[in-house]
C-alpha cells in the first residue's frame, strides 16, 4: 500500500495525525475532568493548535506545490488562504 511516499505528504499526514491526537486527548481531558471552566480552558489551548497545524500544512503543501504549479496559481492559493483568515477574524 505505502510502496514510496512522498516526503511533504508524509509530513503533512504526520502534522494532521497529530493534531487528531492532540484533539482527541483533549477530549478525553474534558470527560474526565467533567467540568464546564476546565473543558472551556482545554477548548482554548485547542484554539492554538488548529490554525498552526492548517498553515504549517498548507505552508508545505505550497512548497512541494512551488516547482509544478504556475506562479499566478500560488498567489490565488495564497489570496484563498488570506481571505479565510481575514472572514474567520472578522466573526
Amino acid at each position: 500500500m505505502f510502496l514510496m511516499l512522498d516526503r511533504i505528504v508524509l509530513s503533512m499526514a504526520a502534522l494532521r495525525i497529530l493534531s487528531a491526537s492532540i484533539e482527541f486527548s483533549a477530549a478525553m481531558g474534558m470527560l474526565y475532568f467533567n467540568r464546564v471552566e476546565t473543558a472551556f480552558k482545554i477548548n482554548c489551548l485547542l484554539a492554538l493548535v488548529g490554525p498552526t497545524v492548517l498553515i504549517t500544512t498548507t505552508s508545505l503543501g505550497l512548497a512541494g506545490l512551488a516547482g509544478k504549479v504556475p506562479l499566478s496559481s500560488l498567489v490565488l492559493i495564497l489570496l484563498g488562504i488570506a481571505l479565510v483568515f481575514t472572514g474567520v477574524h472578522r466573526l
